[in-house]
């Protein structure tokens, strides 16, 4: 007998194909080239699915983003769950953080195509609730109790551009190893010199 699925798991299935077929044709052919006519055919639905579940296609994108954005995030996390230190799971985040912008189009999506599309602002918001958020809590549990929010704010800030710009980098064609490496002394050093 074939269990019936709920509405709730066809829903989801839904979704889960339009994201999948956004997230390869925004990869091939860019947001601004690709059609939501495209998506649905890709994903085998028709264009009253799509816009039950994203009012348009930036919402769309939106989503795709926001979802790489959760990926992102978890992979760091899961990536510094068992370090020792503070200063180990900044090192330890870091390496996840640049395995997960391996992935292929995440630098694009991400870094490219989010803030062009989306806004600055609106990727920092996405930031804040993701990997920033991990980014901040770890800064702050290094920095130790005299941190101020202000503080580990702006540090947060900085370090997230650093990591950006190392994975923009890294994407073009940089010796992955050699920014790696420098962003784990940097993380080093402004631990070191911020607690004393």
């Amino acid at each position: 007998m074939q269990e019936r699925r709920s509405n709730h798991d066809r829903r989801q299935e839904t979704r889960g194909a339009l994201l999948g077929a956004a997230r390869a044709l925004f990869l091939e052919k860019g947001y601004a080239a690709t059609g939501t006519p495209e998506v649905v055919e890709r994903a085998g639905l028709t264009r009253g699915a799509l816009y039950h579940h994203f009012k348009d296609k930036q919402a769309l994108f939106l989503a795709v983003v926001e979802a790489e954005a959760a990926q992102i995030a978890a992979g760091i996390e899961a990536g510094s769950a068992n370090a020792q230190t503070p200063l180990a799971a900044l090192m330890e985040g870091a390496q996840a953080f640049f395995a997960a912008m391996r992935v292929p189009g995440r630098v694009r999506l991400m870094l490219l195509e989010g803030p062009a599309v989306l806004s600055p602002e609106t990727m920092r918001r996405i930031d804040l609730e993701t990997g920033g958020r991990e980014l901040r809590l770890g800064l702050a549990e290094a920095l130790g109790k005299d941190a101020t929010t202000g503080r580990v704010n702006a540090l947060a800030d900085l370090v997230s551009a650093l990591f950006d710009r190392a994975a923009l980098a890294i994407a073009g064609g940089a010796d992955a190893q050699l920014y790696e490496e420098a962003v784990r002394e940097l993380l080093a050093v402004l631990v070191g010199s911020a607690k004393a």
